[in-house]
């Protein structure tokens, strides 16, 4: 018995190496896959990410947009026909219960007319990355930040210095690097709590006690693209929730607008008719001339609240505004 006692020792120790490579490419190949999976859902969290970034960063470039264009058209063309009236004490005005929310004086009127000259330059220079910038960050934020500075010119800079540096701008597009801001490179712009992607490492097929540890660490890539995952759907709340109030007050633009033009020819029906003297107008057509200037302080109100702070949340007064707007605009429609 004792010839065949080495070669049984050999058959076991053959079986036990060959069972241990079993089960060494078993876990490699639990590796490779769990590692692939991970990698699938981290690829797949960042795409839904960008499409909600960049249906986020247009809607708000369209709000900008919007506001320039009341600001050039129908606003300029109140503020033209207003400037023409002489005696206009609207304390004697029909209608004041519709002024008491919306409420603009003189100095109302003058900064109206500055901020149609800062969108009529700004419409000019729609075509390049720096414009684009300033348009998202006029979009963004309120009208007053773009009265902050001493010109046109200035505003456009200071407009699209704003959405260069701020970290959610740029990471919604208004901040490219065409503008001079951060861009998106790498997607690692910060929203909220997002951070860069988790660092996948992709595994070669390697036997031996490194395919344990190759399970172990795969293991904790899929842990990570989990969390990088729930991260992502944080992001994309965020994202979506700046689209859909963007959304919000462009169309309470385009309501109010629908509301004012009408009104606009009517005043200038007016001074037409009847001349610039406010205080000869009869009580129908001083009502004509506070309904104008309501439906002017709302879209102010509109373009003086910002939708987003500076650390990139959404205000509360942008959804606060909303409401009152819609119910006055009930009365003319």
């Amino acid at each position: 018995m004792l010839p065949f006692i080495p070669i049984g020792i050999a058959v076991t120790t053959a079986l036990f190496g060959a069972a241990k490579g079993v089960g060494a490419a078993l876990d490699q190949s639990d590796a490779n896959s769990t590692n692939s999976l991970a990698n699938d859902i981290a690829k797949d969290a960042k795409e839904e990410v960008d499409k909600s970034r960049k249906e986020s960063g247009e809607a708000i470039t369209r709000l900008g947009e919007r506001k320039i264009s009341i600001l050039t058209g129908s606003m300029g063309d109140f503020i033209n026909s207003f400037e023409k009236l002489h005696n206009v004490e609207l304390k004697e005005s029909v209608g004041l219960d519709e002024l008491k929310k919306f409420t603009i004086d003189s100095q109302s009127v003058k900064e109206l007319r500055e901020l149609s000259c800062i969108a009529s330059s700004l419409a000019g220079g729609a075509a390049g990355g720096a414009a684009l910038g300033a348009i998202t960050a006029f979009g963004a934020y309120s009208g007053a930040m773009a009265l902050g500075t001493a010109s046109t010119g200035a505003a456009i800079g200071s407009l699209t210095g704003i959405a260069a540096q701020n970290a959610t701008l740029a990471f919604l597009g208004g901040g490219a690097l065409s503008a001079g801001g951060l861009g998106i490179a790498g997607g690692t712009m910060v929203l909220g709590g997002l951070v860069a992607g988790p660092a996948l490492a992709v595994f070669g097929l390697v036997a031996g006690s490194k395919a344990k540890a190759n399970k172990e660490l795969a293991d904790a890539n899929y842990e990570k693209a989990k969390a990088f995952e729930e991260e992502m759907y944080n992001v994309r709340i965020a994202c979506n929730g700046i689209r859909m109030r963007a959304t919000m007050f462009n169309r309470l633009l385009l309501k109010l607008n629908a509301v004012f033009e009408p009104m606009i020819y009517n005043l200038e029906r007016i001074i037409i008719d009847n001349g610039t003297d406010y205080s000869a107008y009869t009580d129908e057509q001083k009502g004509t001339v506070a309904a104008c200037l309501s439906i002017a302080g709302a879209i102010k109100a509109v373009l003086d609240t910002p939708i987003l702070d500076e650390d990139g949340n959404l205000t509360a007064e942008s959804e606060a505004v909303i409401a009152p707007t819609n119910k006055l605009i009930e009365q003319y429609i």
